[in-house]
């Protein structure tokens, strides 16, 4: 692998982290949020660190041959720890058992990372190795002790957590179990990248020489796993995604009806665009309750249900019937209320029941009404 089969995808995950970057200052007191933050600069910070160009750079401006070596070592047992601290605070929540759990997962990763500096610093590894630092110092001592901490809790993290996953992968559906079920996939990779580096190590002990095995086969292997690895956490959020587009979706499609009922009152078409898509979603369908409102003396309950027995009577869905008797019973009200300004009648009766059944449909039962007056009103959808 080239300095680019590490770079991009440290750019990758460190653009994923940026993204997340405002959520954890908001959040920055949430355990999980900051376990996902953690994770994401990790894998990042993981890939740009092991690539040869970095460990020179690094090496040369320490002044200690090797010294990339521990640095990457450290990098990697704190991103393998965030992983399974993230699936224990997502799995559990963030109750008193789960922290202790946590605190002792830390502690672990605390004490090997603290053997990974002694044994470099008792150790002797004058000459840099950029690509094969593993098998070269194989066999010396206190060199071997800080490959074998490292290579043993990437092994030991990477059984534990695909086990969990696949455990809990089978109580549970849809973006979760998608998110798990990839957990599993990258971790057999990332397992897969220790055994093959544990492999070449052991060869060396006994003589042999398996060194493609840590160079060229290893590599590779904890690039595609670290990538799953963090889709699989980020998965799950699709779900917060999809709600989001729906949300987007909703607002939108109550943009022709808001606007009318707006213009009809003659009050300001005014949105707080900075504001959350929540709030704006809410304003919205609360304006249009309040316009509505005005409109209930010239609701026709007659009206709506014979619009919609016509609309079955062509084919139409119960829900869609029912939206384009409402839409067209609404065109009506306003007509009627605006020729009724201008003659100076008074209605006739309040239409309160009419009116009452269109806003129980909730939200989404107003944008399907909005959708259906627009198709009424203005074929062509505005932005």
């Amino acid at each position: 692998m080239n300095g680019s089969d590490y770079y991009i995808p440290a750019a990758a995950l460190a653009a994923g982290f940026l993204a997340k970057l405002p959520g954890l200052i908001r959040r920055r007191h949430n355990p999980m949020v900051r376990a996902t933050a953690g994770l994401m600069f990790m894998a990042s910070a993981g890939f740009a660190f092991a690539a040869p160009p970095t460990i020179a750079v690094v090496n040369r401006t320490v002044g200690v041959p090797n010294f990339s070596g521990p640095l990457v070592y450290a990098i990697l047992s704190v991103f393998n720890t965030c992983c399974i601290v993230l699936l224990a605070y997502w799995r559990e929540g963030l109750g008193r058992d789960v922290q202790r759990r946590v605190r002792r997962w830390l502690a672990a990763c605390g004490a090997v990372v603290l053997l990974i500096a002694a044994s470099f610093s008792l150790g002797d590894a004058p000459e840099e190795r950029l690509r094969d630092l593993d098998t070269y110092y194989a066999s010396t001592p206190w060199i071997r002790e800080m490959i074998v901490a490292y290579l043993s809790w990437h092994i030991v993290v990477g059984v534990v957590v695909p086990t969990m996953c696949w455990r809990w992968s089978r109580t549970v559906d849809g973006w979760l179990r998608a998110g798990l079920l990839t957990l599993v996939a990258g971790f057999a990779f990332s397992t897969s990248f220790g055994v093959a580096k544990a492999a070449a190590v052991v060869a060396r002990w006994s003589g042999g020489d398996l060194d493609f095995l840590s160079t060229d086969l290893a590599p590779p292997l904890a690039s595609v796993g670290a990538v799953l690895t963090t889709a699989g956490f980020l998965l799950p959020q699709g779900q917060r995604v999809t709600a989001a587009w729906e949300a987007w979706q909703t607002y939108r499609c109550m943009g022709p009806l808001w606007r009318q009922l707006r213009t009809h009152t003659g009050l300001p078409l005014t949105t707080t665009w900075w504001a959350p898509l929540e709030s704006r979603l809410f304003d919205r369908e609360t304006d249009i309750h309040d316009d509505l409102l005005a409109l209930a003396p010239y609701c026709d309950m007659q009206t709506m249900t014979a619009c919609r027995e016509r609309a079955l009577g062509e084919g139409a869905s119960p829900e869609d019937a029912w939206a384009v008797a409402a839409a067209t019973m609404i065109a009506q009200a306003i007509a009627a209320r605006q020729s009724a300004v201008e003659t100076g009648e008074e209605p006739q009766e309040t239409g309160s029941a009419a009116l009452g059944a269109v806003l129980s449909t909730g939200t989404r039962g107003i944008a399907r009404i909005s959708r259906q007056y627009r198709a009424l009103q203005h074929p062509v959808v505005a932005a």
